[in-house]
């Protein structure tokens, strides 16, 4: 009679599970932080396009640069969060909260064309923190992870 697996078979499921979560989470995370270190160096640069969109949904162009620095800040979080669980949940927090609020300051001023970028970004934000959260067995382990 077969039934469900017992003791080290669990175990050994369970800990093969949350492995696969966690690679999903890194590999999440670098996208993540790739895109949104490259969204930071365009308000640090005042590029061009980084100016004009401010402008679109009114935002003054001096809050480029702290604009610029929470995305940057997210963007180490979620690589320290490999290493450490709740720095990256509390770096995909704030980066949830950001394009939460960027979509709405879209929305404030009807440009819906522009509307699939910040949802991109959100969407790998709210992804890294489900999958950071799933794989974490203790939030504040500091411990090796692999």
């Amino acid at each position: 009679m077969l039934g469900p697996p017992r003791g080290r078979a669990r175990r050994q499921r369970r800990t093969g599970g949350k492995l696969a979560v966690f690679i999903g989470y890194v590999a999440v995370a670098v996208v993540a932080a790739a895109m949104n270190i490259w969204a930071a160096s365009l308000d640090f640069r005042r590029a061009e396009p980084a100016v004009a969109n401010a402008a679109k949904v009114e935002v003054p162009p001096s809050w480029l640069l702290p604009l610029g620095a929470l995305k940057f800040a997210g963007a180490i979080g979620l690589i320290a969060g490999i290493a450490m669980p709740f720095i990256g949940v509390a770096a995909a927090i704030g980066l949830v909260l950001f394009f939460v609020c960027a979509i709405f300051a879209h929305l404030r001023v009807s440009w819906y064309s522009a509307l699939p970028f910040p949802i991109a970004f959100l969407l790998f934000a709210v992804v890294a923190l489900v999958l950071r959260l799933v794989s974490a067995d203790n939030l504040w382990d500091l411990g090796p992870h692999l």
